[in-house]
Parts: structure tokens; sequence; C-alpha cells
């Protein structure tokens, strides 16, 4: 298992960073998020007060340091749109690429984000694409934010415009757009908890 590389797709809130990081932990193997770099990428930027719509990210993205990945207040909803942005950046994406590579190159890993089967390593041992019901994705996103505190009808509407509106900006992107990868096994996970789409990926695994 230890240059075994598994490439974990899919939509804002389906699952794919939960799953990545219980297969990492039940394969011993390395874990990186990649939604986390371009997340760490827009918050220097908006500590610079640069404007992802308007100004490159790609200085901040080559400048990246570890301790940035590790900020409390990159899974929030201003960095949840500005990253969004960032990510449609050629030059951000081209910077931050063969630092994605290099980390699963000498040991493997599994790696999570939305262009880690068809462009980070589209000859992965096994590639998951992993979604659900924009829903079900609203619920999750508020569950991840907010615990259990109550959610409106409204809040929920909304919730759901938001991740519907992320899904076609990062489906129609010119540069890496999402999409499943050729050969990637589809997981839906509306139905499933946790451990049990743990338990399908890990059958999909074993059975490679």
């Amino acid at each position: 298992m230890t240059r075994l590389i598994i490439a974990v797709d899919g939509p804002a809130a389906a699952g794919k960073g939960t799953l990545a990081k219980a297969l990492a932990a039940s394969l011993n193997l390395p874990y990186l998020d990649t939604g986390l770099l371009y997340r760490a990428v827009a918050r220097q930027m908006l500590l610079k007060n640069l404007d992802p719509v308007t100004e490159s990210g790609e200085e901040a993205a080559r400048n990246l340091q570890p301790q940035d990945l590790l900020r409390q207040d990159l899974r929030v909803p201003e960095i949840d749109r500005a990253a969004s942005t960032v990510a449609t950046q050629p030059l951000v994406r081209t910077a931050l690429l063969q630092r994605q590579r290099d980390f699963a190159a000498a040991t493997g890993g599994v790696v999570d984000g939305r262009d880690i089967g068809t462009v980070v390593f589209p000859q992965a041992d096994v590639k998951l694409f992993v979604t659900a019901s924009a829903r079900t994705r609203a619920l999750r996103r508020h569950c991840q934010l907010h615990g259990d505190a109550t959610l409106s009808d409204v809040a929920l509407q909304r919730l759901i415009e938001e991740i519907e509106a992320r899904d076609q900006k990062d489906a129609s992107r010119a540069v890496s757009p999402l999409r499943r990868a050729e050969g990637a096994i589809l997981l839906e996970t509306d139905d499933l908890d946790a451990g049990a789409v743990l338990q399908k990926a890990l059958s999909i695994v074993r059975n490679r």
C-alpha cells in the first residue's frame, strides 16, 4: 500500500474530505486536501486586500507556507467564495500543481479535490467521484459550520443556491473543470453515513 495513489474528487460538501481522511487513516497513507491550498491562497490575498476577481493569486500561491494551511479561518463563507474564484486562475493552478504531485510521488497518498483524477493524478491507482444532492450537501455544510443550530427553510434554500452556484462555477471554468474522471467510480452519499461510505470505498480499493 505504500505507493498507492487514490484520487477523490467531487463537488463541495459531498463528503470527499471526510472520506479521503478516513481512507488515508485506514490504509496508513498520507492525506492531502487540495481545496485547502486554494482556500489558503484566497485568505492570503484577502489579508493583503487583493480582490480575487480582478487580481492574480499567483504570487500568493508560489509563496504559500505550511503554516498558512493551519489557519482556523479557512472554512468560512467568505473564503468559500474567494477560493472558488481563485481556483479559476490558470497561473494559480499551475503554481500549485507540482506541489500536489510532489506530495504523493514518493510514498503514495490519498488526495482530494476537484481535478485530482483528471489533471493532478490522471494515472491514480484508484479514482473515486463522491457526490450527493445539493440539499444534502447544504445540510452538511450547515452542520459543519454551525453544529446542531436550527436551520430555517429560507436559510436552507439560500445554502442550496450557493452550493448550486459553486457547482456551476467549478464545472464551467476553463481550466481543470470539475468532472468525473475516466475510470472514476461514482459514490453517491445521500443515504449513507460516513462509515458506510468508507466501507464502500475500502471495498473498491481492495478489489482494485
